[in-house]
Formats: C-alpha cells, structure tokens, sequence
C-alpha cells in the first residue's frame, strides 16, 4: 500500500504554526528573510525559525522555509547567508523559484533538500524530470492541472509530486504573472503582488458596469483528498500564509481528518470551511477539466462567526503537545547486550544493543524500573504509548546505561523521521568573472502573426524574427521564403500539458520544413523538448532568469541565449555575467498574465476570443487579450515599452540583442518602430512606458 500523502499547512506567524500542529499538519511551510512569496506575512525571525523547528520536531512535523522569489546578483550574498541559517537550523527542505538560488543551495547546503516552488511553473512530466535532474526532491505543480494529468504526472515521476488543495488562487499561472511588477512596481515574483486580479475590469471601452472577470473562487478539493493520496500524491498543500491562525487551524484540522479517515467532508465540515474563508463558495474547475464562469468569485465577507473562530483558536490554546507516539519493546537477559526496539506509527522501527547486565549485589532490576526510564522520552519529538519490558531475574544494569540505550534508539527514530540536526556546507562560488559585449546589442523581432512581417521589415537588419510555432499552420511556404532571408526563430508556448505535446511535435516538424533550426522555450521543462527535436534552444521570456546562476545553469541545459527578467533594473542587467548571449525588450506590449480560463469566453459565454478585445480597468487603461496556444488567453500591459530615445542607455549593458515585440501593431506600426530604434524617424507612441528599467521593483 502506498504510503499516505502528508497534509502540508501554511504558517505566517509562530501562532499559525501552533494551530496546523496542533490540527494534524504533518508539515508546515513558513517564510524566513526577504526572499519568500509572502513578504507581507509576519513571517519568522532567526530565533522564531529555531524554536519552531523544535516545536515541530518534538511533535513529529516537517518544517519547510519558503525562499521562493527570483534574485538578482547582488541579493545572492543574502541567499547564501539565509540558506546557511536555515541549514544550521535543521530545516527539512526549502522550497525554491529562481535557478540561480537553486544552485547556491545545491552549493551551500548540499545535503538539505529543495523542492521547486510552483512559481516555476511546473506543468507537465517534462519540467518535473529537469528539475528532478538538477537535484530538486519535490515539485509543487502548477494548479491548473487536471486528475489526469495529475495522475499521470505521479505515475512517471522520478520525485516527489506535491498539489495545492484549499486556498486562494491566482488567475494567472504562478511565476508568469507580471501585472502587479509592471503597473504597480509591487512584484508578484518578489512576494510583494498588489492582486490586481481581484479589481474591477470592463470587456472593452462601451461595457457598462464592471464585473471582476479575474478574481477567481478558492480551491477546494476535499472530496478528493483520498483520491489524490492514493494516485501517489506525496504531500496536499493548503494556500493561506496571509491568513489568521484561526483559518488555518480550521483548514487543517478538517483536511487531516478526511484524509486519515479516507472519506470526504461532512455537510458541517463544508461549512466551516466555506464560513472561515471562501469567495462566493470554492471551485474544483481545474481538477475536474470544469473551465469557465462558475470558476469565480469575490469575497464579500469579512468576518467569520465568532462561535467558530473561537473553536478554532480554543483547537491550539488549550491543546495539549501533540508528539509522535511510539512503542517500546526491551529485552534485558543473563549474559547478553540489553535490547531495545522502537517503532513508531509511520512504521519506522529501529533496534539498538546496549551494556551486558550484571548480577545483582543488592536491589535487582525489575519491570517497573526499566520502564519508568523507558519511558523519559521528554526533549524528543516521542511518547511512549506502550512500553514492554521482558527481563531476567536477579540482574543489574546502571540507570546511566538504560538512559544511553534509550537516548540511542530514540535518535535512531529520530533519523528514519528525516530530521537532520547537523548538515555539511561548502562553499559558494559567488564569483564570475564579468562577461559583457562591448558592441551594441543587435535588434530581434517578434510577432504575434505572420501576417505583421512584410516585405519592408525582411529589409530591415533584423538578428532573429521570433514566430509564434502556432503560425507555422498552413503558412509553411511563407515562412520558408522569410528564413531564405532572416534568421527565424519558432517560439513554444509557454504552457505544454503533457496532452499537447504531440501538437506541439508535430508543428515543430512544421517549423523543419520550413528551413528553421531555431527554437525559443518559455519554460525550463520545455528546453529538452525542443533539443530532442533537433532545435538549437533559445531560452525566453518566463524563465525568470534574474541572475548570473540562473544564467549559467540555462547554458548548462544547453541554451545558446536567454531573456532576462524585465523586472530587472539597467545596472542589475549590466551586473548579469553574461556567459551566453543576453537580451532585454525593448519595445512592445509585455505580457502580464497567461491564464488557462479564456477571459472573452468566460464573460460573453462565447468563443470569440480571435476578435480584438481588451480589460479596461477603473483608470481607463485597456489592456489587450490575446488568444495563446491551448485556447489560453494573455493579458498585454496597456502601455507599450518604448526606449528609442534611450538607446545609449540601453546599449552599455553588454546585451548581445535588443528585442522589439510586435503584438497589437499592424504592418505600418511595426515599420515605423523599426525606423524609430534605427534612428530614421521621430516616431513614438502616444501613450508609453519605460517598464522597470529605470524604478525597479519592490
């Protein structure tokens, strides 16, 4: 039978932890330092991290730090001292988004297990088995996955699977939202998200009213819980670091029980569930491939009833310590090592042999005596439920040598737990030697349609035209006259289930017809795909890559360029060692969020989501949609980057390539950009931005 899946509890304060413990959690996850997706928890203090190791430890509970945010180069000297910290601390994983912080652990702290946060956008078997490559024990899969892909998934992993439950979720695919970093300098990727996603938005400039077309319903999947445990599930996640102990408490609490139970929830739990927190009730749309407008919700809400928050904190207040219990079995006989054996309800079990008893001068041993010292499990995460004791007559054995037999067996258990006090470190090579062009970076284009590329552009001194692989569809002959000319690069989607991997093959086998080599991938899952279908890999936009780690280990995945982050300022560009071919955008609309719900569907009830349409939020601003591979809808930002009067800036940073993004424009527009960043006109947006270049982000 397999082993059952952990029930893994947020905890945003010291309180919070007590209540998921004291509520069944078999794991907490909690954030430590500045580089967590939660910044605005309270989150813990060096000192708070060791006693909540302690506290859990005692009790038979996992600990795992949040370092799940990307850093830029200058921050990584802070990576290395919180990975040191929560190292020592005894911590039993830490749960990672950047590549870069990625290796400084696998460096730093060589024996203490990552697992890959779900702001990596781990979405099919492909990306579990690269990570699993680079060293990662767990991945936290994207939630936007279905039962069958799930089960799939956990079927051919190589690692850890882990899923979220219960909890708020986010519209857009975690770790590719950009809206809160670009509107409002508060980054998502950085713990700091603003939720712009639980605002008002119209369908286009004539809408009347405003609907919240991107706030969606929490997550609630306990009628599943056995089903998920069962299909190989390591560990079921419940979202709320932000939220009050009393949520957690109630959450968890009824989460541990349906699963230890093997059943779904009662009609009362249901309630307590839905009274703690929920917006316009919960959905299970992903999971049951349900999509669409019963998907959403608001909260309306603010208060709980005080009869249940008061259950819930009476639930970890009043709770006694909740150890691990186990059972002891000591033989103690004439001529022979005395023998302890240990087991616990995980079904760990452990022996140990310990001093030769003597006879006895005085007062012998006796079955009350051994256990009594047995039974001194204080400081430890056990209690002894049941203690037999078989022991000879007339012997003798100091309480010194019963207290080591104990202390032994019990650090043995402690072991099969996976508790580790004392890890090794190395070193971490901080050190690159700067690698930056002299030259001027050189321009790349990238198109949403085919349609946009005219013969006018093809004249230009165009590097590489990125193509959407979509458009590779019956336009074949076309693009093969284009790569007769520029360099032409098939860009994946961003997104591949693992159902869409022979579409996606096959377009590839398109983009080979049509003379092109080059692929550009927006996931770190998605470089092996595209090497193994004889594609020189390009890594692109929705990697994340904000350092020099990140960089090298794209390389070392066989990348030959990569994007880097735009949430990166001018100097954090130019501080990046540049070890292969760098780029930056420099001109368009950048995406803000990819969202596997189709935004025009779910408000119009209609499939017409190939006409031009736009979110227009309370300020006026209109932000495009456009449709993506899969029938996935992006969200464009409503201000288009512009930096052809910057170009001086933009040219001292050591970039191999500047990149122009043409998505709303048409055939002239693209052309009068082109002139504008060559220095051949005057021509600038009416409305445009600098992006994060220049102010950064918090």
């Amino acid at each position: 039978m397999k082993k059952r899946a952990e029930i893994l509890a947020p905890a945003g304060s010291p309180e919070a932890l007590r209540a998921a413990v004291c509520n069944g959690a078999d794991a907490v996850y909690l954030g430590y330092g500045d580089f967590n997706a939660r910044r605005q928890a309270r989150n813990f203090t060096e000192a708070d991290l060791a006693r909540a190791v302690d506290f859990c430890h005692k009790r038979g509970v996992r600990v795992y730090v949040t370092v799940n945010t990307i850093a830029n180069d200058r921050e990584l000297s802070e990576v290395e001292k919180i990975c040191r910290d929560i190292n020592r601390a005894g911590v039993d994983a830490a749960i990672i988004a950047d590549l870069g912080v990625a290796r400084l652990f696998r460096e730093v702290a060589p024996s203490l297990p990552i697992h890959a946060s779900t702001q990596m956008t781990v979405h099919n078997l492909a990306g579990v088995r690269a990570l699993a490559e680079m060293g990662f024990s767990r991945v936290v899969l994207a939630r936007e996955l279905s039962k069958t892909e799930i089960k799939k998934i956990c079927k051919e992993s190589p690692i850890e699977i882990e899923v979220f439950v219960h909890g708020a979720l986010c519209m857009c695919y975690s770790g590719q939202c950009e809206m809160s970093a670009i509107i409002g300098r508060r980054s998502g990727n950085r713990g700091l998200c603003a939720q712009p996603c639980r605002m008002q938005y119209k369908l286009g400039e004539n809408a009347s009213g405003g609907t919240y077309p991107l706030s969606l319903s929490d997550l609630c999947l306990a009628d599943y819980v056995t089903e998920l445990s069962d299909m190989g599930v390591a560990s079921l996640k419940i979202e709320g670091r932000m939220k009050r102990a009393e949520y957690v408490a109630t959450v968890t609490e009824v989460y541990s029980k349906i699963l230890r139970e093997r059943r779904i929830p009662t009609a009362e739990e249901r309630r307590r569930l839905n009274d703690i927190f929920s917006r316009d009730g919960f959905t299970d749309g992903y999971y049951t491939e349900n999509l669409g407008r019963n998907m959403f919700g608001i909260r309306t809400e603010t208060d709980a009833p005080e009869e249940l928050l008061a259950r819930a904190r009476k639930s970890y207040e009043d709770a006694p310590e909740r150890p691990e219990e186990i059972d002891l079995y000591c033989i103690i006989e004439k001529d022979r090592p005395a023998l302890l054996v240990a087991g616990d309800t995980k079904g760990n079990r452990v022996m140990v042999q310990g001093a030769t008893p003597e006879p006895a001068r005085t007062f012998p041993l006796t079955e009350e005596s051994v256990k009594i010292q047995l039974e001194k499990t204080g400081g430890t995460c056990f209690v002894a439920r049941d203690v037999n004791v078989l022991i000879g007559g007339g012997l003798s054995l100091p309480l010194s040598a019963l207290n080591a037999l104990r202390r032994e067996c019990l650090e043995k258990l402690e072991a099969c737990l996976g508790f580790v006090k004392d890890r090794p470190e190395g070193k971490f090579n901080s050190g690159f030697k700067l690698v930056n062009r002299k030259e001027k970076p050189r321009f790349t284009v990238s198109v949403l349609s085919v349609s946009q590329i005219s013969e006018e552009m093809l004249s230009y001194p165009i590097e590489i035209l990125y193509i959407p692989l979509s458009e590779f569809m019956g336009n074949v002959d076309r693009i093969k006259a284009i790569a007769e000319r520029v360099r032409v690069c098939a860009a994946l989607p961003r997104i591949i289930k693992d159902t869409e991997t022979k579409e996606v093959e096959f377009l590839l086998g398109l983009a080979k017809q049509a003379g092109v080599e080059e692929a550009s991938v927006g996931n770190f899952g998605h470089i092996e795909l595209a090497a193994r279908n004889g594609f020189t890999v390009r890594a692109d936009f929705g990697i994340n890559i904000a350092n020099s780690h990140a960089l090298r280990e794209v390389r070392r995945q066989g990348a030959v360029s990569a994007l880097l982050s735009p949430e990166l300022t001018f100097p954090q560009i130019r501080d990046v060692s540049k070890i292969i071919d760098t780029e930056i955008f420099v001109y368009g609309r950048l995406p803000l969020m990819i969202c596997e719900n189709c935004v025009v569907k779910t408000q119009t009830g209609a499939c017409v989501c190939t006409n031009p349409h736009a979110l227009v939020d309370r300020t006026g601003a209109s932000f495009p949609l456009v449709r993506d591979f899969g029938h996935r809808t992006v969200i464009l930002n409503s201000q288009k980057l512009f930096l052809a009067d910057k170009t001086a800036d933009y040219r001292k940073l050591g970039l191999a390539y500047a990149r122009l993004s043409f998505t709303t424009e048409n055939v002239r527009e693209c052309i009068s950009v082109l002139d504008s960043y060559l220095g051949r006109s005057e021509y600038a947006p009416s409305v445009y931005t600098r992006g994060l270049y220049y102010r950064g982000v918090e």
